[in-house]
């Protein structure tokens, strides 16, 4: 038998904050530690690059507009350098059939990254070849490394140097839970920065 609108909708609300709930007890050290980073890494001069794939892509988009906007309407503030590598279609065709898909991101990385700026990586299953490359790149390039994980956090837990896995293995709520997680860095790291 079908499930009715509402089952469906109790069921995802439900599942949804299960994992916020859980998020409170897996996450809360992580964020403190990365917004610390983010925060240095903006009072030092340095920038934050973004990048992910489908709707980790749009994620590291809004991301980045967050920084540099602001999350906070209340808040006046100075723009904070941050670039999601996934808005540049010249850029990301070019870069696919050039080198390949799997390079796209440590192309932009070669190109932008510097010395302690930071890389927010975001994979749900952390296991996207692109993303790993782009995470080589940066720590090659010494850039700060944070991965924006799910689940057990797949091959990139053991190469980023910080991360925030979401406790789930259901990659819509893992998604949920990266743009809750990122709000949250968004505003401890205004808080910090600017009161």
């Amino acid at each position: 038998m079908p499930s009715s609108d509402r089952d469906i909708i109790i069921s995802n609300l439900s599942s949804s904050a299960e994992v916020k709930q859980k998020m409170i007890e897996t996450c809360t050290n992580d964020l403190i530690k990365s917004a610390e980073i983010i925060t240095s890494c903006f009072q030092q001069g340095n920038k934050i690059l973004l990048c992910g794939n489908g709707g980790s892509a749009a994620d590291a988009q809004h991301i980045a507009t967050e920084f540099v906007i602001r999350l906070s309407p209340k808040k006046t503030r100075p723009a904070l350098p941050a670039i999601a590598l996934t808005t540049d279609t010249s850029y990301l065709t070019a870069g696919s059939n050039d080198f390949g898909y799997e390079n796209i991101f440590s192309r932009a990385i070669e190109a932008l990254g510097k010395e302690n700026d930071i890389l927010i990586a975001i994979s749900t299953s952390g296991k996207s070849a692109n993303i790993i490359n782009a995470v080589q790149c940066a720590n090659e390039r010494k850039l700060i490394t944070i991965g924006m994980l799910g689940g057990n956090g797949g091959d990139l837990l053991s190469l980023c140097n910080h991360s925030i896995i979401i406790p789930s293995n259901d990659t819509q709520r893992i998604q949920e839970g990266h743009i809750t997680a990122a709000h949250i860095l968004c505003h401890l790291v205004e808080e910090r920065m600017f009161g």
